[in-house]
């Protein structure tokens, strides 16, 4: 991640950070999954699926990211703590860029006690590619409305809160997090087997707080409050912030 700094401080665009990130994650996890084959108890079929599986990820999200980041000057989620950082920031993105590391450890473990799993081929398996590929549909598709919303001039002024982003306040968030519950599908066996398996769910556990906590929703809806101000915070008040749910009446509390 130290390379992502860098770019980050030549450009100014700290939404390389998040770029370099993504691919970084999706090539360790690449590597770790298809070393499973110096295995000899694990399935053939399970380790490839699970690196192709990480392979799409890491493609889809990365190349969207790059897509974005070419088209704007800073990440909005980042340019208020550059802001708050002073004379010292680019320290603080450096710390910034480490911590997105060490956040990467339970991502890779996740996969690799996925592809590890001494398991044969099972139902349960089949559920996990479902599970997969219906989060990356799901975030795509989230992707993609908000495109097409940002695309059309009488939106200029305006947060969409159109198709998904009716339903949540951040669909896209919500299909990435769903992607990492595929891994311990894939990990976990009810026999006494593979017990380390269940560890496998500390990635999704990750990724919902980074999400939710951390370099998500926290700053990136800061950023959407100060901008849009009261109309922003009626949509929070009838939309779900994560989780997809009816939108509430307008005098309601959206679910969370």
């Amino acid at each position: 991640m130290t390379a992502a700094w860098i770019t980050e401080r030549r450009t100014g665009n700290s939404g390389w950070i998040d770029v370099t990130w993504t691919f970084a994650v999706g090539g360790a996890g690449i590597i770790l999954a298809l070393a499973a084959f110096l295995s000899t108890k694990t399935s053939s079929l399970r380790i490839l699926v699970v690196a192709a599986l990480v392979a799409l990820w890491a493609l889809r999200l990365g190349l969207h990211l790059v897509w974005r980041t070419r088209r704007i000057d800073d990440d909005p989620r980042y340019a208020k703590m550059k802001r708050e950082m002073g004379p010292r920031v680019g320290f603080g993105m450096f710390k910034l860029a480490q911590a997105q590391a060490l956040v990467s450890i339970p991502l890779v473990i996740s996969i690799a006690l996925a592809a590890w799993s001494p398991a044969p081929w099972r139902s349960q398996d089949i559920l996990a590619v479902i599970v997969f590929l219906i989060a990356i549909a799901g975030e795509a598709a989230a992707d993609r409305q908000l495109r097409a919303f940002r695309a059309r001039p009488e939106n200029r002024d305006r947060f969409c809160d159109e198709g998904l982003w009716r339903w949540s306040r951040h669909p896209n968030y919500f299909f990435e997090w769903l992607g990492w519950l595929a891994f311990p599908l894939f990990a976990v066996t009810l026999s006494d087997d593979y017990p380390i398996g269940w560890f496998a769910f500390v990635g999704a556990v990750s990724m919902y707080w980074l999400l939710t906590q951390v370099s998500g929703i926290p700053p990136l809806e800061a950023h959407m409050r100060a901008k849009y101000g009261d109309s922003f915070d009626r949509y929070m008040a009838r939309t779900s912030a994560f989780f997809p749910w009816p939108p509430a009446k307008s005098s309601e509390r959206g679910a969370t």
